[in-house]
């Protein structure tokens, strides 16, 4: 949960729309701060996101190798999509994104973490589930494989190793690295988890 500012801290003294486009927006904001005076903020609106570790019953998790044009490269991610579809519940978007980008689907759910992936600049929210017992299933109706995703590569790779790519640096998409840590310290020591329907 975020921590809101003291009153008087931090209050919006008036905002400036720059760009406005399909997924972000940009904005100027004025803010006050706490020793006096104000500053100039530049936000992106996000609609935030939800990102999937799931992982077989032989305890390797799915693996997606995809084009990320800001970074110039292929990255390894985890099965993940945008919060864009209006109303849906971040668990459905997560079941939705699951079935759309590795045809499979998951008896139990779980939400391992949430997290702000760069909250400097952007209040993008990204939910990770833990998904377990998966089954193939078809792509949704009215789903067309497009764009990036025509060459993406799926993969499964035991947790294990998984976990040590991200300390070799192969594996670098934020949601990623969270997902992949966060899965392995809950087969290692059960903590407690957030109902599935938390944020």
């Amino acid at each position: 949960m975020t921590e809101p500012p003291r009153p008087g801290e931090y209050d919006v003294l008036g905002t400036e729309t720059v760009y406005g486009g399909r997924v972000i927006t940009l904005v100027k904001d004025t803010v006050a701060m706490p020793g006096g005076g104000d500053s100039m903020r530049e936000v992106v609106h996000h609609p935030g996101a939800v990102a999937v570790v799931a992982l077989d019953d032989d305890g390797a998790v799915v693996l997606l190798r995809q084009y990320r044009h800001p970074v110039g490269g292929y990255l390894w991610e985890l099965p993940a999509g945008l919060r864009d579809s209006d109303g849906e519940p971040p668990l459905e978007t997560a079941k939705r994104e699951l079935a759309e980008e590795v045809e499979l689907a998951a008896e139990r759910w779980s939400l391992l973490t949430t997290t702000f992936s760069t909250p400097g600049f952007c209040d993008e929210l990204v939910l990770v589930y833990l998904a377990e017992g998966l089954s193939a299933v078809g792509r949704p109706d009215g789903f067309t494989v497009e764009h990036e995703e025509l060459d993406m590569q799926v993969q499964r790779v035991p947790l294990a190793d998984a976990v040590q790519r991200v300390f070799d640096g192969s594996i670098r998409n934020a949601a990623a690295v969270i997902g992949i840590l966060a899965a392995a310290q809950y087969r290692a020591a059960k903590p407690e988890l957030r109902p599935v329907d938390a944020s």
